[in-house]
This record gives structure tokens, C-alpha cells and sequence, in this order.
């Protein structure tokens, strides 16, 4: 197992070969979709999905003390989120610093302890970077999963609990096509093929323009819907064939 410390580092080493699989985060339950992992996988990645791993995440804040009252608080924005009224009303005068990871947070709070800081992360963080838990399960509603998306070549063995399975795709519309969005979900709808998730992100070519990721019930029918969007002119990119795990 290699750590590594920004989203996108991940997809990068992946891509060198660095490593067989790479596991990133692409939606929490609380804050929504992690766009800055659906960005690099679009843009400037070809890596594909082989299962998906959806995770209860528990947010702890830790400092190298036990009775520490910090004038900082670090960790991933997403991390910051899914605790912010927690910190809020506790913490009120503490500033709230964004980091590349909870990973990252941790080994700044372990490299300056002259410093009254915390960070916010799970607690495998402060065992790794020798914190103390000030607080545990801070995140501000108890119900907070995220799904990862593991990056591979093919679905390694999984020892957990498997629900379903799921197709996800890319799809960039032709310009000048009037309801083109419509005509795309429609090729889904009238095969009776179940969409579960639709999200648009830009294209970053110009403004107004973007791309959508789709999540469809896994379906024979599937591939006859992709021939159709073709034919429309509609560009679509296979992110994986996948199955769903509970964690």
C-alpha cells in the first residue's frame, strides 16, 4: 500500500504505473461529488472503474495534545465540510485551513509542535503521525459514506459484502443539437434501463459548455443504448463496468 497525498498525484502515479490499483474518493453522502476526481479522470486520465467501494467515514480531530486549544484547524476541504457545525460551535475561534489531504493535515500537525493546531481525519491518520484524539466522530450527521472508485486493470478479490452492479460513462453532447441532453437519457428511458445519477461538469473549453457522467443499473440492454448515442453524434467515454461494495 502507497499513501499518496493529492487526489490527482494519485491518478497520475497510477497512470506511470506506479502502483496496480489506485483507490480515490468520488462522492460523500454530506458535501456530494468530489469534482476535482471526476475532473482528472475525464481530462487527463484513461483509467478505468473495476468496482466501487462505498465506505462509512468517521471524522475524528486530533492534535499532538490531549489538551490542546487550536488557534488552527487543518484537513481536506470535504473533511472540513462534513464537520464544519461541529467546529463551528466548539472551535468558534479557530481558523479553518484547507489542505491537499487529512493524510497531509496530520504530518503538519506532527512536524510543528510548537504550534497550537489541529487537524481533522480518521484515526488510522493519528496513529500513523503519533496524534492524540481530541474528539471523535465529529462529522455533523452520523450517516456519512463515501463511495471510492478503485482504478485497475481488472476487479481484484474484495472481502466485503457485494450489492450490485453499475455502469458508468462520460458523454459529451454535440454542439447545436436542440435537446440533446433529452435524446440522451431518452436513449436509456424508453429500453427501461435504470439511471441512478446524473452530474454535469464543465468542459472546460468555454463557458455553458460541460460533459455529464451517468450511473445506469448494470443491463444487457446497455450496449444497443450506446450505439444509439453514437449515431447521434454524441461522444461517449466508458468509465467502468463495476461492481458495488459495502464496506
Amino acid at each position: 500500500m502507497l499513501p499518496i497525498e493529492t487526489i490527482p498525484e494519485i491518478i497520475e502515479q497510477y497512470e506511470l504505473g506506479r502502483f496496480d490499483y489506485a483507490l480515490i474518493p468520488i462522492e460523500n453522502s454530506i458535501e456530494g461529488p468530489v469534482s476535482i476526481a471526476i475532473d482528472k479522470l475525464y481530462h487527463q486520465s484513461t483509467a478505468t472503474v473495476v468496482a466501487e467501494i462505498v465506505m462509512p467515514i468517521v471524522q475524528n480531530l486530533m492534535a499532538l495534545s490531549e489538551n490542546i486549544k487550536p488557534l488552527k484547524i487543518y484537513s481536506h476541504p470535504q473533511a472540513l465540510a462534513q464537520t464544519r457545525e461541529y467546529l463551528r460551535k466548539n472551535y468558534p475561534e479557530s481558523k479553518l485551513i484547507p489542505v491537499a489531504s487529512t493524510a497531509m493535515a496530520a504530518e503538519f500537525v506532527q512536524e510543528h509542535p510548537n504550534e497550537a493546531i489541529a487537524a481533522v481525519g480518521n484515526e488510522r491518520a493519528a496513529d500513523f503521525y503519533s496524534l492524540k484524539l481530541i474528539a471523535k466522530g465529529i462529522q455533523d450527521i452520523e450517516e456519512n459514506n463515501t463511495r471510492f472508485w478503485l482504478l485497475g486493470k481488472n476487479e481484484p478479490k474484495i472481502n466485503l459484502s457485494k450489492s450490485s452492479d453499475k455502469v458508468s460513462l462520460a458523454l459529451t453532447l454535440p454542439e447545436n443539437m436542440p435537446g440533446a441532453l433529452h435524446k440522451a437519457i431518452s436513449t436509456f428511458a424508453w429500453r427501461g434501463i435504470d439511471m441512478t445519477k446524473i452530474e454535469s461538469r464543465p468542459l472546460k473549453t468555454k463557458l455553458g459548455k460541460y460533459f455529464f457522467i451517468i450511473d445506469l443499473v448494470s443491463d444487457d440492454k446497455i450496449s444497443f443504448a450506446l450505439e444509439e448515442l453514437e449515431s447521434l453524434g454524441i461522444v461517449v467515454r466508458m468509465l467502468g463496468a463495476y461492481s458495488i461494495y459495502e464496506g
